[in-house]
């Protein structure tokens, strides 16, 4: 069984996030999105809002799973037996942080494989960075959330 992770904070989740796991779809048996819980760092949105968000963005797709891990991405993808790593390239500045983020999951993750998949151009400028900042600063950030998600 082909499986994939597509590991984020999803904080909140955007379309962006949403096209590129659709798109994926045909590539793998079961995609996983699966929220990595730093300890270190600040969320705006809590763990469990995060993954009920993902949990109704993905209810009508039965090949996708919402899960949270700590630790390494590669050590999560061994234990639910996971050989794909699955993540979206908007620009050449993702592009050079996932290529070294990818080599290093190779190594510590025995051979997990990464598939790019580039962003839609009408989606390559939506980060959940900015539309964070959108939200604190009091705008409407609809346009970039996936069609029901209430914040």
């Amino acid at each position: 069984m082909k499986i994939a992770v597509f590991p984020g904070s999803f904080d909140p989740i955007t379309i962006g996030h949403v096209d590129i796991v659709k798109r994926a779809l045909p590539l793998f048996d079961k995609i996983v999105v699966a929220i990595g819980v730093n300890s270190q760092k600040k969320y705006l949105f809590p763990l469990q809002q995060r993954l009920d968000w993902l949990e109704t963005v993905f209810a009508d797709e039965d090949r996708v799973e919402v899960a949270h891990f700590e630790g390494l991405t590669a050590h999560y993808c061994g234990r639910i037996g996971a050989r794909y790593l699955l993540r979206g390239l908007r620009n050449a500045s993702d592009f050079d942080y996932e290529k070294t983020i990818s080599q290093l999951n190779q190594i510590v993750g025995g051979g997990i494989e990464t598939i790019f998949l580039i962003s839609q151009p009408a989606y390559s400028h939506i980060s959940s960075t900015i539309v964070r900042e959108i939200i604190k600063g009091g705008g409407d950030a609809s346009p970039f959330l996936p069609e029901g998600l209430s914040l």
